[in-house]
């Protein structure tokens, strides 16, 4: 991660513990996010760890990790959603007149995307593909992909294909890709497009964003945040464990 950004060392990752507003908007960067979920995928998925820790920014997206760096190290860190990047991103693009790409997500998603875009951001060059869902992608599905991206040449590039398959995708063709940030974000795109309503303020402000998309997906999302909760809890006790003996 380049130096002049203020990272905070947790749980083997280098946190970003600085403003949203410090990223260049030129170079290149590959920005990823880690959850207490993330984390522990990562552990039984060397290949996803390997995208998470070798990525340039890496987003406290959850108060599971920023909680865990407390703990563990007395260091507080303010999270940041992969929400709070795009909001940021967007609007710096929109006052320089920048562009954006969105890769990932149905047709049906993109085109909502595309619309809010005019209102909201009407300064912002848009460009968007939909990948074929599947498990995963073959060379050719890569490279029609990389394409796409490369005939924009995107500002930033945002990737919605969930997670761990985006931030695997993105770090395997980081050097391929003709944009300057390459952001994975996952449900965001839902969330901007309106098909998942985010949690309001009050609840992110509470902490308790996690509950607010619990209790609007308890099918989907209680697994993630109760059993992986509880598996992530005992990562931390071991940590602790180990570094106070």
């Amino acid at each position: 991660m380049p130096n002049n950004f203020k990272t905070v060392s947790c749980l083997g990752y280098d946190l970003f513990a600085d403003s949203l507003d410090t990223l260049p908007m030129n170079g290149k960067l590959e920005v990823d996010t880690i959850n207490q979920y993330s984390f522990c995928m990562a552990e039984k998925d060397p290949a996803f760890k390997t995208a998470l820790m070798q990525s340039d920014i890496l987003l406290p997206d959850g108060v599971g990790i920023t909680w865990a760096s407390r703990f563990l190290n007395g260091i507080a860190v303010k999270k940041i959603a992969g929400a709070d990047l795009h909001q940021n991103l967007l609007q710096r693009m929109d006052c320089i007149g920048g562009s954006c790409f969105y890769l990932g997500a149905s047709k049906e998603t993109l085109d909502l995307i595309h619309t809010k875009l005019r209102r909201e951001y009407p300064n912002i060059r848009v460009g968007s593909y939909s990948p074929p869902y599947k498990d995963s992608f073959s060379r050719e599905d890569s490279e029609l992909m990389i394409k796409q991206v490369n005939l924009f040449k995107p500002n930033v590039l945002f990737i919605g294909m969930t997670a761990p398959k985006q931030e695997k995708w993105s770090h395997q063709h980081k050097n391929e890709l003709n944009a300057n940030i390459i952001c994975s974000i996952g449900a965001v795109f839902d969330f901007y497009a309106g098909k998942i309503e985010r949690p309001g303020k009050i609840w992110i402000d509470m902490g308790l964003e996690w509950l607010g998309r619990f209790l609007k997906e308890p099918k989907r999302m209680w697994k993630r945040y109760f059993y992986y909760g509880a598996v992530f809890i005992y990562f931390i006790g071991k940590k602790k464990l180990s570094v106070d003996n």
